[in-house]
């Protein structure tokens, strides 16, 4: 009696490629770098429409910055104002959150996503402060990475927001926007920040990084981008393709 044969082998189709772009709408593929008249212009009238923007976090010292931005990570920023609202009220020193401790943290960040593992980076990043740094949050990036849960972005959220050094933080925001408006090609975040600081002007360059962030969420979003209330939008490569996905949305 002959064995029964093994099935084939079944092939795999290949994975869609993921866009690394953007939600809801194809981008036009730009060369780079951008006209530079195009750029100071983009920047230009953001500047008016937004003079003075800020990070929309809560805080109150450079401590309450740097937990704030490491809890934001994958999380609204309202969502973690409600929570720091409340935890920063009994615990917005590394003493006191040491006080706290993981257990009574918890329950203060249960609302915002990854909160076990955000706890555990908060106490940890506390003991290095008040053990290593006397209490005080160090303020150069070698020292801000070094902390559990601060990576570059939130190094460069919280040295920015300081006013220490003019980097740009490239959250989903900052990346979806740049590529829309042809400032940036490149396929990662750490790429993208490179682009812009080539590209934007130096004037600009302390408050880029807000302006992309804010026009990205209440303008240029994700899913329905409000290309008719856009400041911009006349200098915006991908905005007939835009106007297709908000009018089809």
């Amino acid at each position: 009696m002959k064995s029964p044969k093994a099935p084939a082998p079944r092939r795999l189709k290949p994975a869609p490629k993921r866009p690394a772009v953007m939600t809801g709408a194809m981008v036009p593929v730009l060369g780079w770098p951008p006209d530079e008249d195009r750029v100071e212009a983009i920047f230009a009238r953001l500047a008016r429409t937004m003079p003075e923007p800020k990070t929309e976090l809560n805080f109150s010292s450079p401590y309450t910055l740097v937990v704030a931005v490491a809890l934001s990570a994958q999380a609204t920023d309202v969502s973690v104002n409600k929570a720091t609202d409340r935890l920063f009220a009994v615990a917005d020193t590394p003493a006191k959150m040491l006080a706290l401790g993981e257990e009574g943290l918890v329950p203060f960040i249960a609302s915002i996503g990854l909160y076990r593992g955000k706890a555990r980076n908060v106490i940890a990043l506390s003991r290095i402060v008040l053990e290593q740094h006397g209490g005080e949050v160090p303020l150069t990036r070698e020292a801000l990475q070094a902390l559990p849960g601060v990576g570059r972005k939130t190094a460069s959220v919280v040295l920015n927001e300081l006013g220490i050094e003019p980097a740009i933080a490239v959250d989903t925001h900052v990346f979806r926007v740049s590529h829309r408006l042809g400032l940036a090609n490149a396929a990662t975040p750490d790429k993208v920040e490179a682009q812009l600081h080539r590209i934007v002007p130096e004037a600009w360059l302390p408050k880029a990084h807000h302006w992309l962030i804010l026009h990205g969420r209440y303008t240029c979003t994700a899913r329905r981008p409000k290309c008719s209330a856009c400041v911009i939008s006349d200098l915006c490569p991908s905005r007939a393709g835009l106007q297709a996905v908000g009018e089809a949305g």
